[in-house]
């Protein structure tokens, strides 16, 4: 997943790949691999060629306050996938849509059914990854044409879970 995150008046895109226990993280123009690890909610450990970190990190609205020795930063984060303009985001919305899963995990919840009407963004199903729920929602308002997923299934990254047409 690639981010571009702003604090102050600097911004620089960021790399996130799941690693086998946490995340790897890449931040552009560096070239050290850091990994991540929650270990609270929260809370992040962070080792970096070595030395390990603890970030405390809250959402404050539209921002994250980011707290670390002492230092005390807002960040801003954008997801690449908001960035689309208007008419390229319709376009998305239209036609039948396969709902996949975003990470691997199990299924917790199915919160709709074959035939049922839903609206955007409405949630789908909920996946646990990593002792987190994830509700999924609905790219567009339609009709759930078909379930592929039952509560208690194990998904991998990508796999489809629900199409609405």
């Amino acid at each position: 997943m690639k981010l571009k995150v702003t604090v102050g008046s600097e911004s620089r895109r960021l790399e996130l790949r799941r690693a086998a226990h946490g995340w790897e993280c890449r931040l552009e123009g560096d070239r050290r691999v850091v990994d991540a690890v929650e270990v609270a909610p929260g809370v992040f450990s962070l080792l970096v060629d070595g030395e390990s970190f603890t970030l405390h990190v809250e959402r404050v609205g539209d921002v994250y306050r980011v707290r670390s020795r002492g230092a005390d930063l807002v960040a801003a984060v954008e997801n690449p996938r908001r960035w689309a303009g208007p008419a390229l985001r319709g376009a998305l919305r239209a036609g039948r849509q396969e709902v996949s899963a975003p990470m691997p995990g199990k299924i917790v919840r199915v919160l709709v059914g074959e035939g049922q009407a839903v609206e955007a963004h409405q949630g789908l199903v909920v996946v646990e990854a990593m002792k987190m729920q994830n509700e999924i929602p609905s790219p567009k308002a339609g009709v759930v044409e078909q379930v592929l997923v039952r509560e208690g299934d194990t998904v991998e990254h990508g796999q489809g879970l629900v199409v609405v047409a």
